[in-house]
């Protein structure tokens, strides 16, 4: 399902509103959770591709490192996900997630050549909030959020809750953490 833009709406600073275009919030969301991959993978030292078509997986994530001890040079499969429906800033442990059962088919099976990870990001309810830049920095938010699904049982008709947990923030050190516990052929 697309949403629509939201009509322009005033900013909190009191500045006239942006005219945003037309193209669907969902839309806008994807693009928003590539470009933080894309940020997090170029500060990790990654290469990205992505598979097409895609078959469930949005992205594989290489790392090449003579320090890797399976091969030198390990992938991992990512599926993207994004939602305004969950607040940026989880309380709790986990915060959890509905994930279509054919996508959780995919990233649940226990035993794979290639390891894989559910990557969702949380995203304001406004989008006037998701991207601020001045001179020194440019602010993404809010956040990305990873887990392994391997062996995660399907419970739902159509969709399952997964639990994702808050602690486990997905920026360039922690997939530089992956990397090396899937070099040393543990799992992600």
């Amino acid at each position: 399902m697309a949403l629509t833009q939201p009509p322009p709406q005033p900013r909190p600073d009191g500045a006239a509103a942006v005219l945003r275009g037309n193209l669907a919030v969902t839309a806008c969301m994807e693009t928003l959770q590539v470009g933080y991959l894309h940020a997090v993978a170029a500060a990790a030292g990654c290469s990205l591709s992505q598979p097409f078509p895609d078959n469930g997986i949005d992205w594989q994530v290489s790392h090449g490192s003579p320090e890797h001890e399976v091969d030198d040079e390990v992938t991992v499969k990512i599926q993207l996900k994004a939602t305004q429906q969950i607040a940026p800033d989880p309380a709790g442990p986990h915060f959890s997630f509905t994930l279509d059962n054919a996508h959780l088919r995919k990233l649940a099976r226990p035993r794979v050549a290639v390891p894989r990870i559910l990557v969702v990001m949380l995203l304001p309810s406004r989008v006037d909030e998701w991207l601020r830049a001045r001179p020194d920095a440019m602010e993404l938010r809010h956040c990305c959020y990873w887990v392994n699904l391997a062996g995660h049982p399907i419970t739902g008709r159509r969709r399952t809750n997964v639990r994702v947990p808050t602690d486990k923030v997905f920026d360039d050190r922690a997939l530089c953490d992956i990397m090396a516990r899937v070099g040393a052929g543990e799992s992600p």
